[in-house]
């Protein structure tokens, strides 16, 4: 088995409606945005996926998230756009775009330097 991780960052602006604190207020972050791949073929040349695809797949996905309030996002539209929505948000976008020898392992996103939250199937 054999494992590729890409990441990537997104500005963003959101608010966690009927949170207790400040995180109820308007506020961004810098997001950082890590997706994990596994798969047990590789090609010819010893690639399971070429980085520059992978990232390229990632990019796309959050390239729609940034410099956006999330919640005006129809995805958020009724959930919190919260670490672990947005991970699972942008896990369930990746997944299909994927070459078919090529599974999705994890999302990973970060809010700050020590705040992380992890999707996967």
């Amino acid at each position: 088995m054999y494992r590729l991780n890409v990441f990537d960052y997104f500005s963003s602006a959101h608010q966690l409606k009927g949170y207790q604190g400040r995180c109820e207020a308007v506020h961004g972050h810098n997001w950082k945005v890590e997706a994990e791949v596994e798969g047990d073929v590789i090609d010819d040349i010893g690639l399971l996926m070429d980085f520059k695809h992978l990232k390229s797949i990632l990019k796309d996905v959050i390239d729609r998230l940034d410099h956006v309030m999330l919640n005006d996002l129809k995805e958020f539209r009724n959930v919190n756009p919260s670490s672990e929505l947005i991970a699972k948000h942008v896990y369930r976008q990746m997944k299909d775009m994927l070459p078919a020898s090529v599974r999705l392992f994890s999302v990973t996103v970060w809010e700050s330097e020590n705040a992380k939250a992890m999707y996967y199937e």
